[in-house]
């Protein structure tokens, strides 16, 4: 047989190549003639830098001090591809984890447009902005006055950097505003989400960032405000990844809303992958009703459909039913404790449980 293993990262847990390594080693276990083809995917979310340097020969990472979605700097990164294409991965500058304590109404994006900045310096002609694991909800404000916007006041003086100072927001200048890269920008979301309202920014990913009633009512109305100045279109599926990030880079630079699964599933790969091939196996760290919605787990499952291939999921916790075959790590393991403290393990369990043609 021909096996692809193509996951995501389980969040928390084990990053997307190395899940793909036991995966694969479990399976070659039980059918060690098999070939057996190693994918690991990302969806725009964390790791999905990584993913795309391992896919594509030649890419360099590069590293830069930027602001960190807080007061203090953070050393970040953007990969840079043959062609002149570039990655900025925004959770490398502006993701919840560079926090000490969450900073709802205050994170910006300003390290995330420092690093765009970085890669139009060298020449990049075009660039994704991969947008998962924001920490911030300020519409992408922060990324685009770094790259030369201006936010101002009723008195013409700059905002302050934070989504709740959109709610003070009079004036949008974008005349000092860096022009997109000459084949254009792409933003790469994992989620469909609009910028306002009750499946909006604030509403929906508000609360993760630390975000109280009080904070997601006025998160909201500072980007309705900027919505209101900046035009563009805010209902479009996307505009609301990243604390509107999607939406900001969208307005003032003609950005393209991606799904990032899919964009990074072409670059690895995937669709030749899948040429002559008998099963693919990808998976997450929850299966659930959002699985088939922008993340990896939906498009690889799309794609095996489109193929013909037969498709099974791994997933750390089953949350809906599965018209394809699925092994849950937590029901292998015999609880969650047991699956995250050593994912690796439960993993080569899946491939070989998979191999042996037992899965449910």
């Amino acid at each position: 047989m021909r096996v692809v293993v193509a996951p995501d990262s389980f969040k928390g847990s084990i990053g997307a190549a190395a899940a793909a390594a036991a995966i694969a080693a479990g399976w070659r276990q039980v059918k060690p003639a098999d070939e057996v083809v190693e994918l690991p995917l990302a969806d725009g979310g964390e790791g999905t830098a990584a993913v795309v340097a391992a896919a594509v020969p030649g890419s360099r990472w590069h590293e830069a001090e930027v602001s960190g979605p807080a007061e203090s700097p953070v050393t970040a990164g953007w990969l840079e591809m043959p062609g002149n294409e570039a990655i900025v991965e925004l959770a490398t500058a502006a993701g919840l984890p560079l926090l000490a304590e969450l900073r709802p109404l205050t994170a910006h994006t300003f390290g995330v447009g420092e690093l765009i900045g970085l890669a139009l310096d060298a020449g990049a002609r075009h660039i994704d902005v991969a947008l998962g694991g924001s920490a911030c909800t300020d519409g992408g404000t922060g990324a685009l006055a770094a790259l030369g916007a201006r936010f101002l006041d009723a008195d013409g003086c700059v905002l302050p950097r934070g989504g709740e100072a959109l709610t003070r927001l009079a004036s949008v200048d974008l005349s000092g505003l860096r022009p997109p890269p000459s084949d254009g920008a792409s933003c790469l979301t994992d989620v469909r989400s609009p910028l306002l309202g009750p499946r909006g920014a604030a509403h929906v990913f508000g609360p993760q960032k630390g975000a109280s009633l009080a904070d997601i009512a006025a998160l909201d109305a500072g980007l309705a405000r900027l919505a209101e100045l900046l035009g563009g279109d805010p209902g479009a599926p996307g505009a609301g990844a990243a604390g509107g990030c999607g939406y900001g880079l969208a307005a003032a630079w003609n950005a393209t809303l991606q799904a990032g699964a899919e964009r990074i599933a072409a670059i690895a790969g995937l669709p030749g992958a899948l040429e002559g091939a008998d099963l693919v196996v990808t998976g997450e760290g929850g299966y659930d009703a959002t699985s088939l919605s922008g993340k990896v787990v939906g498009a690889v499952l799309a794609a095996a459909e489109t193929a013909g291939v037969a498709a099974a999921v791994v997933t750390g916790q089953l949350g809906t039913a599965a018209s394809v075959a699925v092994v849950e790590l937590t029901k292998l393991a015999g609880s969650r404790e047991a699956a995250f403290a050593d994912p690796a393990r439960w993993l080569a369990a899946a491939g070989r449980l998979l191999a042996t043609g037992s899965a449910p």
